[in-house]
């Protein structure tokens, strides 16, 4: 119910030069772009992160699509810059979640760690959210995030800074 809007947003005024389409923020893309094996493809050990609303559907269902779409806007605005915060790159958006990886494009000898502070930082600022949602709007809202560690293959898919 109207959660299409979320994947076609122009750029919000309130946030000059930030399209919420991009998935690479300026610092690593440039850091990504010096490093032609990031692009070319290379086997990595990386950390994995996904996170994503439980029962997204029916909590889309009580509430007016344009706030769906204010609360998906935030919700992802959170991950982002957890991830970012620990030099995670968002891989993938899904409809109502991400996946993200840590040491990939941009080795880190400690991206599991990275991952796990990330995901320690994104439970408590998606708690505190979720008790907003509860006290302003009367809405259960609720997250899952896992994380998994091994060996991938990383490259370029597309345009240079979607790995």
């Amino acid at each position: 119910m109207g959660t299409a809007a979320a994947a076609t947003a122009p750029p919000r005024p309130d946030r000059p030069g930030r399209d919420p389409r991009t998935y690479t923020p300026k610092h690593l893309a440039e850091r990504i772009l010096t490093s032609r094996t990031a692009i070319e493809g290379e086997r990595k050990q990386v950390t994995v992160l996904f996170a994503d609303v439980t029962g997204s559907m029916e909590l889309a269902e009580q509430v007016d699509p344009e706030e769906w779409h204010r609360i998906l806007d935030r919700f992802f605005e959170i991950l982002t810059e957890g991830v970012h915060r620990y030099e995670g790159t968002i891989n993938q958006y899904t409809g109502d979640g991400v996946m993200a990886l840590f040491g990939a494009p941009i080795s880190h000898e400690d991206h599991a760690h990275r991952a796990c502070y990330a995901a320690l930082h994104l439970v408590e600022e998606l708690r505190r959210f979720a008790q907003e949602l509860k006290r302003e709007r009367g809405l259960t809202f609720a997250t899952r995030i896992g994380l998994n560690s091994g060996e991938v293959v990383v490259g370029k898919i597309g345009d240079d800074l979607r790995m």
